[in-house]
């Protein structure tokens, strides 16, 4: 590993030049006919040329630094092809999620400022006027190049995250923050060991930071190779592992509560997996799952704003099995709890507080200055630390709902069913759910009674999913008479949190999830 590259994509072309045909990737069978590609291994050289000819191509149109280019590529080998390509020119990547609604995705077209997007032939009518195909020849680009940063600092790419404010923030990413999320893998030892010829796998998005950053930065930075899937498969998942020979297991909370909801196997610890590496397993899930299938769980914490300034993980015993422990800050992260609520700040070590964190959220100064606030990033998230030292993850502070994965805002939300014309008023929390950790749970005022709830409340979830993703939308709606509110007339958010704990086990409360599809 060369600590010195300015770039993704200088980092890339150095270890495939020492690679070679030793695998970049791998594609297993089932995302080879889910994508219609061929399975198998993707070497590092190849991987290297395919980069190249997009690289040309994109260089030739007048495409460089300033440019912001979006990718609709789900998760598909060409998405780092594309992504490699367009860093080594100083190109920022915008990783579009095929899930978004045309409203949803329309916003962040619009704000961004993408010059042209990239997608697959089922997609080509969605991103924005100037769109190409996969493969196809880039039209010249619409101004010129004007980012005169220095590469390290130059932005690498824009990942939108969901706070509490409604609108989905455009979290800058630069090079530099990429690079150290590798780094920081790289170096971290303990139980999490990137050993030689590791093999990652990860069904998880590549418009995450989990899989963008860690995951895919890990092996390019270890000469490893990424086994990306199309999404999860339960069912299919063990045989997928074996297939690929992964040694690296990247999870969420909801695929630990899922694979052990299947009967037991003589061959369920027939892989060559060393660890997994994730966050929110169920803590009553977390022992069952490592005596059965045979390797720990590693729990995290990071955020996409904390990138590896601040990442805390549980790679070392005593791990705290069952407990929501993620683990001992190591001395680069200097953290602080608030007395008063518990909520967790933190900031690098040493003369640069920021480094390894987000530049800054896309257009929104005083979002940045707030996080930032008395010069510690403020996370949102409530925490405990024991006697020990270790980090006990406890509540979100935010108005943020985590379902399998998906930082959803309820102020979006809420925004979204007010528009119904038999909605008077909407608010929406979250309540636990065994497979995927949260759910989104509606108190929702009518403006006249109904006379067939159920079907008013489907109504209005369907209307919803007009310009919301499919995992946003209400999982559980309940009609009420009012909501709780503060002296000042705003929403009693701990009110309203202990009022859907009681109402959703209430035969009143009505079930909407089967209407959740992607």
């Amino acid at each position: 590993m060369n600590a010195g590259h300015a770039t993704v994509a200088a980092a890339f072309g150095d270890m495939a030049a020492r690679m070679g045909d030793a695998p970049f990737q791998y594609v297993p069978s089932g995302t080879a006919a889910a994508y219609g590609i061929p399975a198998g291994p993707i070497s590092w050289r190849q991987a290297a040329r395919e980069t190249g000819l997009i690289r040309d191509a994109f260089a030739a149109a007048g495409y460089g630094p300033g440019h912001r280019i979006g990718l609709m590529l789900e998760n598909r080998p060409s998405f780092f092809f594309y992504w490699l390509a367009l860093n080594g020119l100083g190109c920022a990547v915008v990783p579009l999620s095929a899930d978004l609604r045309p409203a949803e995705l329309d916003y962040l077209v619009t704000h961004s400022e993408i010059v042209l997007a990239v997608t697959t032939e089922a997609h080509r009518d969605r991103p924005c006027a100037a769109v190409i195909e996969a493969g196809g020849t880039p039209p010249p680009a619409p101004r010129p190049a004007t980012d005169t940063r220095p590469d390290r600092t130059r932005e690498c790419a824009l990942l939108y995250t969901s706070g509490t404010t409604g609108r989905p923030k455009g979290c800058v990413l630069s090079n530099d923050y990429f690079l150290r999320a590798g780094e920081w893998y790289a170096a971290i030892g303990g139980l999490c060991d990137l050993h030689a010829g590791a093999r990652l796998i990860t069904p998880l998005p590549l418009t995450h930071m989990n899989a963008m950053a860690y995951s895919s930065m890990a092996m390019i930075l270890t000469g490893g190779c990424i086994v990306q899937l199309d999404r999860f498969h339960p069912r299919t998942w063990w045989d997928t592992v074996r297939e690929s020979e992964a040694t690296i297991v990247h999870y969420l909370g909801v695929m630990p509560s899922m694979l052990l909801g299947a009967p037991p196997e003589p061959s369920d610890r027939d892989h060559r997996v060393r660890f997994g590496f994730g966050a929110g397993v169920d803590r009553r899930h977390h022992a069952t799952f490592e005596t059965r299938f045979g390797f720990p769980l590693l729990e995290a914490w990071a955020m996409t704003e904390t990138g590896a300034g601040a990442v805390v993980i549980a790679n070392r015993e005593p791990r705290h099995i069952g407990t929501n422990c993620f683990g001992r800050p190591e001395p680069a992260v200097e953290t602080r709890i608030l007395p008063e609520d518990g909520e967790l700040l933190v900031r690098a070590a040493g003369p640069d507080p920021c480094a390894g964190f987000f530049t800054e959220y896309l257009k929104d100064p005083d979002a940045t200055s707030t996080a930032w606030a008395g010069g510690w990033f403020h996370t949102g998230d409530i925490v405990r630390v024991g006697d020990d030292g270790e980090m006990y993850f406890v509540d979100r502070k935010k108005n943020v709902i985590r379902r399998s994965g998906e930082n959803i805002s309820a102020v979006e939300v809420e925004s979204i069913l007010r528009r119904h014309p038999a909605v008077a008023e909407a608010a929406v929390a979250a309540v636990p759910d065994e497979l995927r950790e949260e759910e989104v749970f509606a108190c929702v005022v009518l403006r006249a009674p109904a006379a067939d709830p159920a079907a008013t409340a489907a109504d209005i979830v369907r209307s919803a999913l007009e310009d919301l993703s499919y995992f946003k939308v209400p999982g559980w709606v309940c009609f009420v008479e009012s909501l709780p509110l503060t002296a000042s007339q705003k929403v009693a958010r701990g009110d309203l949190k202990t009022m859907a704990s009681r109402l959703v086990t209430s035969p009143d409360c009505i079930d909407t999830r089967g209407l959740k599809r992607r």
